[in-house]
């Protein structure tokens, strides 16, 4: 049993670093709702939100990043369930081989795709549109999908398709009836894991697409925006990021008990 001591002392130090993790965002918020210099409002105020809203243009950002953002995760979490369920259920000769070839996809750095991936599109003319960002993260996404899946059914008793197979069913049924539903915690974390890394991209969209203004996502489109307005309003900067950073935030907030149980169910497993 933890002494008193102990149980305040790790509670002194989850509240530090809390303190620590929270300080960056408090310290925008609180720009961001603070007048800008001319501004006649006094105390708190939103005039900075709405600013950032219509002169940055940020709607049709946020539209564009959750296309992208949801395509990803749906093909991702789709083609991984797949995925997944052979490369840990089904027997075939070259299942090491094909799986340590999707492990490459983790360790290869994403700044060594970015010419290839621009002289590619570039050729087939999906510069500046949605396809130039959905299909790389996909495929950037896939290995650690694949991964995360294979290793949670993996970890599923083999009984469970043995049993399904001796009533008659085939692989796909065993796939969609057992081992799909079984997997939803692990999927929707992974989801999750994917939005948050899909939404945040930056460089693959300041490459493959920084010409179109009407696909363009919200990352990026802060980027320009805070570009052109840093030396004169870092007030609207600050409303302008929280804008960018509020649909994360919320997602992960509706979705944290769903979250941390897919990553402590995994651990244990």
């Amino acid at each position: 049993m933890e002494s008193r001591k102990e149980v305040i002392a790790g509670h002194l130090v989850l509240i530090f670093g809390a303190l620590i993790a929270l300080h960056p965002f408090v310290s925008i918020i609180l720009q961001a709702l603070t007048p800008a210099p001319g501004s006649t409002a006094t105390g708190w105020t939103l005039e900075n939100f709405i600013g950032a809203w219509t002169r940055g243009g940020f709607s049709q950002s946020l539209v564009n990043s959750a296309i992208v953002a949801f395509a990803v995760v749906f093909v991702t979490a789709v083609a991984a369930v797949l995925a997944g369920y052979v490369l840990s259920v089904l027997k075939f000769r070259w299942r090491v081989a094909v799986f340590a070839l999707l492990m490459i996809g983790l360790v290869l750095p994403s700044e060594a795709r970015i010419i290839p991936l621009y002289n590619f599109f570039s050729s087939t003319g999906l510069l500046n549109t949605y396809w130039a960002l959905i299909l790389p993260q996909i495929a950037s996404s896939l290995p650690l999908a694949t991964f995360w899946m294979a290793n949670y059914f993996a970890q599923l008793p083999n009984s469970l398709a043995e049993a399904a197979s001796l009533d008659g069913a085939g692989e796909f049924e065993i796939l969609r009836y057992i081992y799909a539903p079984l997997g939803l915690s692990a999927v929707l974390t992974l989801s999750c894991l994917i939005f948050l890394y899909t939404w945040n991209e930056f460089m693959l969209a300041l490459v493959l697409m920084p010409d179109n203004v009407a696909v363009q996502t919200a990352p990026l489109s802060l980027s320009f925006f805070a570009g052109n307005e840093r030396t004169t309003e870092p007030e609207v900067i600050a409303a302008a990021a929280v804008l960018v950073a509020l649909p994360v935030v919320l997602a992960y907030f509706f979705l944290q008990r769903r979250f941390m149980s897919g990553l402590l169910e995994g651990a244990v497993k």
